[in-house]
C-alpha cells in the first residue's frame, strides 16, 4: 500500500476538450475534520489505511488543497427531470480532482461531493451537508457488499462552516469514487444544442476506455447503446430483487456503465409495498418503486435519442429493444434464486403470488425473503416464524403447502437450500431509522461511532453476525416519520 505521493493520476476526462467541463477549483472550507471513511474504498487507490490519519489528506479530501497531478474540473450535462428537459445541468456541487491508476491498472476518477460552486451551480451554494453526505457514504458501500453496482464512497470530511436547508446545517463533503462519472445526459446536452461532433467525440472516447473490445466493429455506437441498455437492464433487477427504491431517476442520474449513481432520496423497502415513494418531493410518484423498470427504459430512450446522430432512428430503437426482455429475465432469474426455486414455468406464479401476499399483509420485504430460507420443504408445519409475519395465515398456508410442494418436486435440500437463499437474500439493509439514528448522533453529539458500526455491518449483509440482530429488526414506530427529499 502506498502514500499520498505515490498516487499516479492519469486524467482520461480532464483530456477532453473543454465542451464537456470547467475547470474550477473546489472552495476551500474552514477547519475541516474526518468524519469516517472505508478501508475497502481507499484500498482501490492502493492508499495505506495510516495515510487516513495525515493532515494533508483531510486537508485534500476538504478541497482545501490539491495534490500533484490532479486536475480539479466540474463536467457539462443535461437532462430530464421528473420527465421535463433541463438544458443544463451539470456538476453543481461535484468536483472531478482527477483519475488515479492503481497497481491492478483500474482507472478510478475521484470526486468531491460538496466542494463549492461551479459554473453549473444555478445560484446554489455547491455545499453539502452531513445529514446526506452520511447517508450517501453509507448507501454506496453497502450497495457494493450486497453486489450491486455502484459509485464508492471513500470518505466523509465535515466542517463546522453553517449550510442553509430548510435549517442551519453543517458542511460535509463525500469523496466519491467511479471507473466514470459519464452519463446519460452528458450526450443529451449536445444533442439539445445540435452538436453532432461532441456526441461522436464523447461516444468514441467512453467506448475506447470503457468498452473497449467495441472498437474492433466497423461501426461501435449501435452495440455500445445495447450493451448499456442491457447493464441498465442488469442493474434495475437488482435493484427490484433487493427492494432499493432510488427515488430521483432523471437522466442525469443515469450511468452510461450500468452503476448506481447519486444517492439521495433513497429507500429500501421495509414493508412490502409495490408503489412505495421514497422521496418525499416526488408528489406524483414517477419514481416509485414499482415503476423503476419502465423509468429506465423511458431514460434509455432518451440516450437513444440523444445518439440518433451517430445511426439512424431505427437502428437506435433495435439497440435498445432488448431492454424489456433483458431485465424479466435478470429479475426473474435472481427472483427465482431468492426464493430457491429452480427454473421452472412454477416458479414465476409462485413468485408473484408470494409478494401479491406480502402487499396485502404490509410484511417486511427483507425479513420474510431471510426466513424463507429456512422453509422446512418436508412438512411445512415448522414455519411459525414465517406464518407469524401475516396476518391471513390461512393464505399464507395456502401458499406455503403450494410452494412446498414445489420445493419437493424439484428435489430440493433444505440445507443446502437455506445455505444458498441466505448467500442472495440479506440479513441486513441501510433502513431509513438505522440511517437516521447515525446522522442524530453525528449532528446532535459529534459521535461518529454509529456510522463506523454500520459501515461494518452493512459490509456483510449476507453474515448472521449475532451480536448486530437488533439491527434485522422492523422499524419502530417513530421510523414512519422519516422524510427524505431532493435536498436529502
Amino acid at each position: 500500500m502506498g502514500t499520498l505521493e505515490s498516487l499516479h493520476f492519469d486524467n482520461g476526462f480532464a483530456r477532453l476538450p473543454e465542451a464537456y467541463y470547467s475547470r474550477v477549483c473546489p472552495t476551500p472550507v474552514p477547519d475541516p475534520y474526518l468524519v469516517c471513511y472505508s478501508p475497502e474504498a481507499l484500498a482501490l487507490l492502493d492508499l495505506d489505511p495510516r495515510e487516513m490519519a495525515r493532515p494533508e489528506l483531510v486537508e485534500t479530501l476538504a478541497g482545501n488543497r490539491l495534490l500533484p497531478g490532479m486536475e480539479a474540473l466540474a463536467a457539462l450535462y443535461a437532462g430530464h427531470q421528473f420527465g421535463h428537459y433541463v438544458p443544463q445541468l451539470g456538476d453543481g456541487r461535484a468536483i472531478l480532482l482527477g483519475e488515479v491508476k492503481n497497481s491492478a491498472g483500474e482507472g478510478w476518477e475521484v470526486q468531491l461531493k460538496g466542494a463549492g460552486r461551479t459554473p453549473y451551480s444555478r445560484g446554489g451554494d455547491g455545499r453539502a451537508v452531513l445529514r446526506s453526505s452520511i447517508r450517501e457514504f453509507l448507501c454506496s458501500e453497502a450497495m457494493h457488499a450486497l453486489g450491486i453496482p455502484t459509485t464508492r464512497a471513500l470518505a466523509i470530511v465535515g466542517s463546522d462552516h453553517p449550510v442553509y436547508r430548510e435549517d442551519e446545517e453543517t458542511a460535509a463533503l463525500v469523496t466519491r469514487l467511479a471507473p466514470s462519472f459519464v452519463r446519460f445526459g452528458s450526450f443529451e446536452v449536445f444533442y439539445y444544442r445540435n452538436q453532432v461532433e461532441p456526441i461522436r467525440h464523447l461516444a468514441d472516447y467512453v467506448i475506447a476506455r470503457y468498452y473497449p473490445d467495441l472498437q474492433n466493429l466497423g461501426d461501435p455506437y449501435p452495440e455500445f447503446l445495447r450493451q448499456v441498455a442491457l447493464r441498465t437492464a442488469g442493474l434495475m433487477a437488482q435493484w427490484q430483487a433487493v427492494g432499493f427504491s432510488h427515488g430521483v431517476m432523471n437522466t442525469d442520474n443515469m450511468s452510461i456503465l450500468g452503476l448506481t449513481l447519486d444517492y439521495g432520496p433513497f429507500g429500501f423497502l421495509d414493508a412490502f409495498d409495490p408503489g412505495f415513494v421514497c422521496n418525499h418531493s416526488d408528489t406524483g410518484g414517477r419514481y416509485a418503486f414499482d415503476q423503476q423498470p419502465d423509468v429506465a427504459a423511458w431514460n434509455l430512450t432518451r440516450l437513444a435519442q440523444a445518439l440518433v446522430p451517430l445511426m439512424s432512428v431505427e437502428t437506435a430503437s433495435q439497440a435498445i429493444g432488448e431492454y424489456p426482455q433483458a431485465f424479466a429475465g435478470a429479475y426473474v432469474e435472481r427472483m427465482t434464486a431468492k426464493f430457491g426455486l429452480a427454473d421452472g414455468e412454477e416458479a414465476v406464479p409462485l413468485i408473484m403470488d408470494a409478494l401479491q401476499l406480502l402487499a396485502q399483509n404490509r410484511v417486511d420485504y427483507t425479513i420474510f425473503m431471510r426466513h424463507l430460507c429456512a422453509f422446512d420443504s418436508a412438512t411445512g408445519a415448522p414455519n411459525a416464524p414465517l406464518r407469524d409475519l401475516f396476518l391471513d395465515r390461512a393464505a399464507f398456508d395456502a401458499w406455503a403447502a403450494r410452494y412446498g410442494a414445489a420445493l419437493r418436486r424439484q428435489g430440493s435440500d433444505d440445507a443446502a437450500r437455506g445455505a444458498a437463499m441466505r448467500r442472495v437474500n440479506p440479513k441486513y439493509i441501510l433502513r431509513n431509522h438505522l440511517a437516521e439514528i447515525a446522522i442524530r448522533r453525528a449532528t446532535d453529539q459529534r459521535d461518529y461511532s454509529e456510522i463506523e458500526r454500520l459501515h461494518r455491518l452493512l459490509a456483510h449483509p449476507y453474515d448472521e453476525q449475532p451480536e448486530f440482530e437488533a439491527y434485522a429488526a422492523e422499524p419502530p414506530d417513530w421510523a414512519r416519520t422519516i422524510e427524505v427529499s431532493c435536498s436529502s
